[in-house]
């Protein structure tokens, strides 16, 4: 039994859900998101997505949360949108943007030049003594989360200085250097 998946999903005002042969669209007034679904019911009822599954196969138990979550998502992000900052650390650490175009200072012998996607909204914020941080908005969840991957990946924090590219808020692991 799916405690996520059986949970109905509200729908906000100002926010449409339309269901046409196994594709869900979701508007709002941040964007348009579509989905595919298969396998499992999606309707809507009363101002809220119910899904339902027909049988208790393991495939069916495991798409019953997931498309639940998923439809979650979509509402969210195109009534209120997703934001992900990254917090670069490290000595010489830069980040700047024109646009679209995310310049990433990190320590290479040349900048890292990024091509954002047009959905995503980048923003970097240096202030004298902070270390940078570079903030993504969109209204898609998964868009948000690759392109964060994406930078994080260029630089991922390391145990025992904790340089690197992370996720404002994120813990790591420090591990004690050599014992002399």
């Amino acid at each position: 039994m799916s405690r996520i998946g059986n949970n109905p999903v509200a729908i906000p005002e100002g926010v449409t859900v339309d269901i046409k042969e196994n594709v869900v669209t979701v508007k709002g007034k941040l964007g348009e998101l579509t989905q595919n679904y298969d396998s499992i019911e999606i309707k809507v009822k009363d101002g809220n997505i119910m899904v339902t599954r027909s049988s208790d196969t393991k495939d069916q138990k495991a798409k019953h949360g997931l498309y639940r979550s998923l439809m979650h998502n979509m509402i969210e992000g195109v009534s209120k949108g997703w934001t992900k900052e990254l917090e670069l650390v490290g000595v010489g650490y830069r980040a700047s943007n024109q646009g679209q175009k995310l310049d990433l200072a990190l320590g290479f012998s040349h900048n890292i030049v990024l091509d954002i996607a047009p959905e995503v909204k980048v923003e970097t914020i240096s202030e004298k003594g902070k270390n940078p941080i570079v903030k993504l908005t969109s209204f898609d969840k998964q868009l948000v989360g690759q392109v964060a991957a994406k930078i994080r990946g260029f630089r991922p924090p390391e145990p025992y200085k904790g340089k690197g590219v992370k996720f404002v808020g994120e813990e790591i692991r420090r591990k004690a250097g050599k014992s002399a």
